[in-house]
């Protein structure tokens, strides 16, 4: 809380200034005030201030026939007594002017300056979370941009010595992957005992803290189709997986596994644990989107704040149409806020 007792706002940066970031973030906050102008009774979108360039936020909602005011805010704390009225921005000018779909690497050190802002913003506790609209990989790749992704970035931000943990979220399933950002063929030499303890450790932990789960419970996911049938398809599951699920037991974690993962994702499987630990990106990532695709959210754990993001791409096919949709964003919102009265409290 800050010093007047009131809960700082949430930190949204502006992601992809050519992707539909800003669309989103402008549907966000009309979604907040309810169809008839007034605040949400529900409390469904908390208020957030967006680090973004307001001129081309404005220029977007005209185009796109959104009656969402815009206004410049010198603070966070401006911002959030703002929110019932417009869609406060911290200004981050842009480089160059944006072309809806097609980015532009003169505008890549605007979109890093934006994360860069909204953790110290979140550090300096005037800000709860950090919530990230998408960015563009290979644009930021040609501004010098040296990191796999968002992920990775942050916990260099934050400092970490460890890995990142990755998780995605839906209301029904968890899932973290133990290897994000690489091929499938470079992925499996990287499964190995001490990624899952880590892994493990680090998505237990998280559960206690920020979603409240007293006593976590994690499903291991198998590498191999059938768990590697006793060796016959792989000795992963031998070899790495199950000895690192008896250590995570040893350390006190509810852990079982390895379980094949045909069969670990379906309601009454889903109902056995909280978070299943799965042994590369795809394999996390398919049944989440398949059981709820508009509405995943990306989380980070074991940072020392929160962060949370919408579960797809900067979408450059459909920017500037006003076809996105903003239920993941919202979803993100109010999961970091969740998050982040959880450490307050």
């Amino acid at each position: 809380m800050t010093e007047s007792g009131v809960r700082p706002p949430l930190a949204l940066t502006m992601g992809e200034p050519a992707g539909i970031g800003g669309e989103i973030a402008l549907k966000a906050w009309a979604e907040a005030q309810g169809k008839a102008g007034a605040a949400r009774a529900d409390g469904a979108v908390p208020p957030f201030v967006l680090l973004d360039d307001p001129a081309r936020l404005e220029a977007l909602a005209a185009r796109l026939g959104l009656p969402v005011p815009v206004r410049a805010v010198g603070s966070m704390a401006e911002g959030a007594a703002l929110f019932g009225a417009a869609l406060p921005v911290l200004p981050q000018p842009l480089a160059a002017p944006v072309t809806p779909g097609r980015p532009d690497p003169a505008n890549g050190a605007a979109v890093i300056a934006s994360i860069d802002r909204a953790v110290d913003l979140v550090r300096r506790g005037e800000a709860s979370a950090v919530v990230t609209n998408p960015i563009q990989k290979s644009a930021l790749y040609a501004a010098g941009f040296r990191h796999p992704g968002h992920t990775e970035y942050l916990a260099h931000l934050a400092g970490l010595a460890d890995e990142p943990v990755m998780m995605l979220a839906t209301q029904d399933l968890r899932v973290v992957p133990v290897t994000i950002h690489v091929s499938v063929r470079d992925a499996v030499p990287l499964v190995t005992r001490e990624a899952i303890l880590h892994a493990g450790r680090v998505t237990a932990a998280a559960l206690a803290r920020d979603f409240g789960i007293a006593r976590p419970r994690l499903a291991v996911a198998a590498l191999n189709p059938h768990a590697g049938e006793g060796g016959a398809m792989g000795r992963e599951e031998i070899d790495v997986i199950a000895p690192a699920v008896a250590d995570l037991r040893a350390e006190g974690i509810d852990a079982v596994g390895p379980k094949p993962a045909d069969t670990l994702f379906h309601a009454a499987a889903r109902r056995g644990y909280d978070a299943a630990l799965c042994m590369y990106h795809d394999q996390a990532l398919i049944p989440l989107k398949t059981i709820d695709f508009d509405t995943g959210v990306n989380i980070t754990l074991g940072l020392p704040f929160v962060r949370t993001s919408p579960d797809h791409g900067t979408a450059l096919d459909i920017a500037g149409t006003g076809k996105a949709g903003a239920s993941s964003l919202i979803a993100a919102l109010t999961t970091a806020e969740a998050m982040a009265a959880r450490r307050r409290a």
